[in-house]
């Protein structure tokens, strides 16, 4: 599993995650920045949204992170 987070105050609601790894990240009804999808997510506020994701999708989410233009995306190898 990948532990992915986003600090969702330095999120500029550009929207590349979401289209790059939709499977992952969407853009939030809630105030329009980018948070993890439902299925992943573990936790999500108005500051970060937080999930865990399976290995399969890992190039995904690394994508997504180094394309963010203000790196608000952070991720971490979990041991499970």
């Amino acid at each position: 599993m990948v532990k992915v987070k986003v600090d969702r105050n330095s999120c500029i609601s550009c929207g590349v995650a979401p289209n790059l790894c939709s499977e992952v990240f969407e853009l939030g009804e809630d105030n329009g920045k980018t948070r993890i999808v439902e299925k992943y997510s573990t936790e999500t506020s108005e500051a970060f949204s937080v999930g865990n994701v399976p290995d399969s999708l890992h190039k995904c989410v690394r994508e997504a992170a180094e394309t963010c233009p203000v790196q608000a995306i952070v991720i971490e190898k979990t041991g499970e």
